[in-house]
């Protein structure tokens, strides 16, 4: 047991970051069992998201999740999982509802209808020039 005051709080904070360490690594590997045992784009979605916090919080490097996540994506995909399946449905309803709210007003009377505001004018950015190499002698 330490004496000197800032090594009391080291010990102190190496316990708290020793537990939240374990806690993530334990998310990870329930996430991966849940993947294994019943695929599904949710289940990948989660094993990723919960790599991608341990990148975050510096347990892991970034290198080492891509290769994992990476790995899950090939055992979805051969466990038949259609990856990004569950995003695309969801969005193309609101679209198609708003498209159709659009269209109603449009066919009313012209003089009802509001005069549109001009947005602001979009800056264009200069595109760099490519640097020419040096060639050596």
């Amino acid at each position: 047991m330490p004496i000197i005051r800032s090594a009391i709080k080291r010990a102190r904070q190496a316990t708290k970051r020793r537990d939240r360490n374990v806690e993530i690594k334990k998310n990870i590997k329930a996430a991966r069992k849940a993947l294994e045992t019943k695929p599904s784009s949710a289940a990948l979605s989660k094993a990723q998201s919960e790599l991608d916090k341990a990148v975050k919080k510096g347990l892991l490097s970034k290198n080492t999740v891509a290769r994992r996540k990476s790995a899950l994506a090939k055992q979805a995909k051969l466990a038949g999982v259609k990856l990004g399946a569950g995003e695309t449905k969801v969005a193309a309803k609101p679209v198609a509802k708003k498209a159709a709210a659009k269209k109603a007003p449009a066919s009313a009377t012209k003089a009802t209808a509001k005069p549109a505001t001009k947005k602001a004018p979009v800056k264009k950015v200069a595109a760099k020039k490519p640097v020419a190499k040096k060639v050596a002698k």
